[in-house]
């Protein structure tokens, strides 16, 4: 089964943790563990990860390059600390192999008009408007702090898809499409550019999964499942979630939100499994004795 798994922001940073080359490297090694073990059951495995503290930060240069430069640079930077990780976990019995993505999108999307993804370290609204106005940059709330937003597009296309079948077919494991993928533009005379964007990871990780007829797609974060009532004294896991189901709840949009929706986007696509849950439980994701299994009406995924 092929298996495309998307990291989580936890997979390198925790809850309240400094975001440190040490704590980076300890949250991997660990993540590597668990990946490990869905390829050792025989699974071939593509991974995708997040970068937007890590891109955020960069742009705080004083001179910074453009974010598509940035998010290339990221990905590298994390692609080897995953990769490392994973042939580590793996006694280097296979290979491992980053592959920096690009991901078309339409210049004329709406979303460059809206900036609404979140990159970046958290302040005061105070702080966050001192450092935004010389900057020229869009910010807005994320729960209790400010943050500076970017544009989020939707990815229409994968330029680098061949590239990761034939890895695929090579037996590597693929650490691909980070941080959502390296934003371009596709020209009409078939050129690619780069565009000031960060890509939404759960979005750009079921369209990758959908073109490469992946099986199962993973969302792993540190919440052990879809939750209702979630951060209440109420709330409950939901072992499985139904398109309707789905669509009569308040998900986050910063967190639940985008993963459910990319889960049926990919469902919709012909994939077979789509499941939410926390990292630690990646494999017990696959045979639904974890995290939220969804699924399409009429459905069991």
């Amino acid at each position: 089964m092929l298996v495309v798994a998307a990291l989580g922001g936890n997979a390198l940073l925790r809850r309240g943790e400094e975001m440190t080359a040490a704590a980076q490297e300890r949250n991997v090694t660990l993540a590597a563990e668990y990946l490990a073990q869905i390829v050792r059951a025989g699974h071939s495995l593509v991974v995708t990860h997040g970068n937007g503290p890590q891109v955020g930060m960069l742009a705080m240069q004083a001179d910074p390059w453009p974010l598509d430069i940035l998010g290339a640079e990221t990905d590298g930077m994390i692609g080897y600390v995953i990769e490392r990780a994973l042939e580590n976990a793996l006694a280097h019995d296979r290979p491992v192999v980053t592959l920096l993505t690009q991901v078309v999108v339409d210049g004329d999307d709406p979303a460059f008009a809206a900036p609404t993804k979140f990159i970046g370290p958290v302040w005061s609204r105070a702080e966050a408007e001192a450092i935004a106005a010389p900057r020229g940059w869009t910010i807005a709330q994320d729960g209790d702090h400010w943050r500076r937003t970017v544009p989020s597009p939707l990815p229409l296309d994968l330029p680098d898809l061949k590239a990761i079948q034939i890895l695929l077919k090579h037996g590597a494991v693929v650490i691909c499409g980070g941080g959502g993928g390296i934003p371009v533009v596709r020209r009409a005379d078939g050129t690619h550019h780069g565009v000031e964007a960060v890509v939404d990871k759960d979005r750009a990780s079921a369209l990758l999964a959908a073109r490469l007829g992946a099986e199962a797609l993973l969302f792993l974060t540190d919440v052990e499942a879809v939750f209702v009532d979630f951060d209440t004294p109420t709330a409950q896991p939901l072992k499985t979630l139904s398109e309707a189901e789905a669509g009569a709840m308040d998900l986050p949009a910063g967190s639940m939100r985008p993963k459910v929706e990319a889960a049926l986007s990919f469902l919709r696509e012909g994939g077979t499994t789509a499941a939410i849950g926390r990292l630690e439980d990646a494999p017990k994701l696959l045979s639904g004795q974890a995290g939220t299994l969804v699924h399409l009406e009429g459905g069991g995924g």
